[in-house]
């Protein structure tokens, strides 16, 4: 069973398509935004890297000399670094729309205030 990726030319995002069988006909429609104005993608191929090196590579310094902590667009190259090193366990629909608020140059704190009862930076 085959599964196909799209990229939506509306919204950006992907989407995955399963089929039943490689001679079906797919009609691609974004679970995002919900368009039919797909673009199908090369599919990307798997190569197994241990936890380990994977943790490795995120551990190397070098990987972060172009953040900018105090720019949001930044923070989200980063964060889309660290997902696709982690893999798929670590993306979902919250961490997408997290990466989207930081790409539109929101703060993620600023709609969440202390409301677990955690101390913010004014209390340190």
């Amino acid at each position: 069973m085959p599964i196909y990726e799209y990229q939506c030319n509306k919204c950006g995002r992907r989407t995955s398509v399963l089929t039943m069988r490689v001679s079906e006909r797919v009609h691609a429609a974004c679970c995002h935004c919900g368009s039919r104005k797909m673009r199908r993608l090369m599919s990307r191929f798997a190569t197994p890297r241990s936890e380990e090196n994977r943790l490795d590579a995120l551990a190397d310094p070098s990987r972060y000399s172009d953040v900018d902590e105090n720019d949001p667009k930044s923070v989200a190259r980063m964060m889309k670094r660290i997902g696709r090193e982690m893999g798929e366990e670590v993306q979902g629909p919250e961490f997408e729309e997290a990466i989207d608020e930081l790409e539109r140059g929101g703060d993620l704190d600023a709609d969440e205030g202390t409301g677990s009862g955690g101390a913010d930076d004014s209390d340190l």
